[in-house]
């Protein structure tokens, strides 16, 4: 910032004394007669330098400045980034991912346009004003104090327009920011849009979000058309009230012609920069709404934190856990007066494996999410090892406790970095290893570039049981003590289920194991099996006990039954 200072000045100082020297060489040696050929040979050689001072220094100038602008925007950007991955589950809940993509994208671009443009704007037209008026004074200070009565005006009128194209282009970023999150909900559920054959309703919502976007930008043009030639007008009639008044100084001899020339030359120069910086006005008002928007994301705190009292376990080691697992009197709701968990008891051994059942909203995944601490119990206690897990450190539970979800997550990269998850750290051979151990290795040397297979956004090149197979094959390399499988199996065909059976067999060994399935033949052998309905555990056992007992449970097998039959 200092050198691009000095550029900065350097370039302005250059381009301002060619005027002055166009004043010198009329009133001294055209105009007084000396017919100095060779003065004015040195005149011109020195106005040809400082022209090319002023490109050398503009340009080091303008690389400088974008240098540090850039370097902002990316620290801007990483930062914005890594602190939505840090926010909890309920943040998302409430934020669309249309919205946080455009704070990551949208609004950091507008922040790039503002040191793209309006900061080098107001750098360097900023200087050139305070300088022209140096100049101007040094000259003639009648004619410049004329000159500042143009000073309060150009103030009113950009005080005139300021709330109002704030308000403009607040509303154009706003249903910007609604058409990128139609945008984004829809490329997510695409394939719900097609099957219903959704595509000529979501094409008029989406018209209808374009159309208010056009009427929002053809607004902010019109303000920013307005408030430009606004300036251009008060431009031409300060040159040409300078012209009559420096014309009459000139006819009365109290003014030289060359003097009046480098007047009129300083006071286009003077609307240069105003108009320059009032055509950066829109791009400065998005900007400031940016940081707004940035800012806010950025002042949002986690709902989960680490606890920085003396409770919390620092010495956590997830490699010593037994993995005993224990709800006190649990309740939860994600919204108030509406629980999701009442008072709920369970108490899971080392090496167990449990199977969790109910129908939709009972509460089987939320329990999943205390276990995770995606959320916080309202009342109660969840414990691993008998700490609350509240008291271990994020980083150190999310080690302990692994999770396979219904449809797993895969990242853009290849199979051994999905498997990984870009952890170099981890060796090839060890996630080789982990691959063979679940039934993976034999699907994936048919591929192609085998282990180095590229995959697409979510793994789209894979089947859902290739998919769920490598999501297994992390817990083998990253070492869970307590593992989690939400519906692991719930979309596969019966061939790819008995795959993921056998690899779940390998998966849950020595291990604490929550299997949450639909499908009871998944959870057949279960240790012990939890039935679930509206919050509360209504039924325990295995499966020959819950049969027996004909409740829940058995009604859930014999409708699973019928459905195998037809």
């Amino acid at each position: 910032m200092a050198a691009a200072f000095v550029c900065t000045l350097l370039a302005i100082l250059s381009e301002l004394l060619q005027p002055y020297l166009m004043k010198i060489a009329i009133d001294d040696n055209l105009l007084a007669g000396r017919n100095d050929y060779g003065g004015l040979l040195v005149i011109c050689a020195v106005y040809f330098s400082l022209s090319v001072s002023s490109f050398v220094f503009a340009y080091i100038q303008n690389n400088l400045l974008q240098q540090v602008g850039q370097s902002i925007v990316s620290s801007i950007r990483k930062r914005l980034f890594g602190h939505i991955l840090g926010q909890s589950m309920k943040y998302f809940d409430r934020m669309s991912s249309g919205s946080l993509i455009t704070h990551v994208s949208s609004d950091t671009e507008a922040i790039h346009q503002f040191f793209n443009q309006v900061l080098l704007s107001l750098f360097r037209d900023g200087l050139m004003l305070v300088f022209i008026l140096v100049m101007m004074f040094r000259l003639d200070a009648a004619l410049a104090l004329y000159c500042l009565i143009l000073l309060p005006v150009i103030f009113a009128i950009a005080v005139m327009f300021r709330s109002f194209m704030r308000s403009t282009y607040q509303l154009a970023r706003t249903r910007l920011s609604r058409m990128v999150a139609f945008t984004a909900e829809n490329l997510t559920g695409m394939s719900l849009v097609q099957a219903f054959h959704q595509e000529r309703e979501q094409v008029k919502r989406f018209d209808e979000r374009n159309g208010l976007y056009f009427k929002a930008n053809l607004r902010e043009i019109r303000t920013n058309v307005v408030f430009g030639r606004t300036f251009d007008i008060l431009s031409n009639l300060s040159i040409a009230g300078v012209t009559w008044l420096g014309g009459r100084a000139v006819w009365g001899h109290a003014l030289e012609f060359g003097v009046l020339y480098a007047f009129i030359t300083y006071i286009r120069q003077f609307f240069q920069p105003i108009n320059t910086i009032t055509q950066q006005w829109n791009t400065l008002q998005s900007a400031t709404v940016a940081v707004s928007r940035i800012w806010t994301v950025l002042g949002s705190k986690p709902d989960i934190t680490d606890r920085s009292d003396g409770e919390a376990r620092t010495d956590w080691d997830p490699d010593k856990v037994k993995g005993r697992i224990e709800f006190r009197e649990v309740s939860f709701s994600y919204e108030k007066d509406v629980p999701v968990i009442r008072k709920l008891n369970l108490r899971i051994e080392p090496g167990e494996m449990i199977g969790v059942v109910g129908s939709t909203g009972a509460g089987k995944s939320s329990l999943i999410s205390l276990l995770c601490r995606f959320y916080d119990v309202k009342e109660g206690s969840v414990r691993i090892d008998g700490t609350d897990v509240r008291d271990i450190p994020q980083a150190s539970l999310h080690r302990t406790v692994g999770l396979v979800q219904q449809e797993p997550y895969l990242y853009s990269g290849s199979i051994l970095d999905n498997v990984r998850l870009f952890d170099e750290s981890i060796p090839r051979d060890e996630v080789m290893r982990a691959c063979e151990f679940v039934g993976a290795d034999a699907l994936i040397r048919k591929l192609a570039d085998g282990y180095d297979t590229m995959l697409s956004e979510r793994g789209s090149g894979l089947s859902a049981g290739e998919r769920q197979l490598i999501s297994l094959a992390r817990i083998i390399v990253f070492q869970p003590k307590v593992l989690i499988l939400d519906e692991a199996s719930a979309n596969l065909d019966s061939h790819t289920e008995q795959l993921i059976q056998s690899a779940l067999r390998v998966v849950s060994r020595n291990r604490t194991t929550i299997v949450i399935a639909h499908r009871l033949s998944t959870i057949r052998q279960a240790d012990r099996i939890i039935v679930m309905s509206e919050g509360q555990i209504v039924e325990q056992g295995d499966h020959e006990q819950l049969v027996a007992l004909g409740g829940h449970y058995r009604k859930l097998n014999d409708h699973a039954q019928q459905h195998v039959a037809v």
